[in-house]
């Protein structure tokens, strides 16, 4: 298996033959193949019944603009898209400590263009509580943010940790 430059993962025939070879239940339909011509020819001339693959796509946009398309579009429900993220977690706030605090991380993430993400974590957060899904209480430089604190991505309280937030936002 390779990846080019966009991290997109691909494969030649002759690597998802030996694939198939070594686990026949594998999901082909997942990869991407440079020539899947030959290999779906075989499988429809066999009538071998496996899953046809699909081809690789070389892109010609810089990398760039590859990264903002994909950036543009978090596949989230509408109402998360035109929340007004910033209100929302000010609204979490209850000592000015927080305001301060939250205002300050804001600004930062604005900077940054973050609030699609502030969003969309939101989105993630809420699904995974309505599914029942138990996650971890907090990894790495992410729980200096106080706005992941209250957005329930985490469990530690960065001000009570007095954890600068320019750990994680450097």
């Amino acid at each position: 298996m390779k990846y080019d430059q966009y991290g997109q993962a691909y494969t030649t025939t002759d690597e998802l033959c030996d694939m198939l070879y070594k686990q026949p239940d594998l999901k082909f339909s997942r990869f991407s193949v440079e020539d899947p011509s030959e290999y779906n020819a075989a499988n429809t001339k066999t009538y071998a019944g496996f899953e046809q693959v699909c081809h690789y796509w070389h892109h010609s946009v810089p990398i760039e603009e590859f990264d903002k398309n994909k950036q543009s579009n978090w596949y989230m429900p509408n109402e998360y898209y035109s929340l007004d993220i910033a209100e929302y977690i000010l609204s979490l706030c209850k000592t000015d400590v927080e305001l301060q605090r939250v205002g300050q991380e804001l600004l930062l993430y604005q900077e940054r263009d973050l609030f699609d993400l502030l969003r969309y974590l939101k989105y993630f957060v809420d699904t995974m509580r309505a599914n029942n899904v138990v996650w971890g209480v907090g990894r790495g430089s992410s729980t200096a943010s106080y706005i992941l604190y209250l957005l329930g991505v985490h469990k530690i309280d960065s001000i009570y940790y007095d954890l600068d937030i320019t750990e994680f936002l450097k």
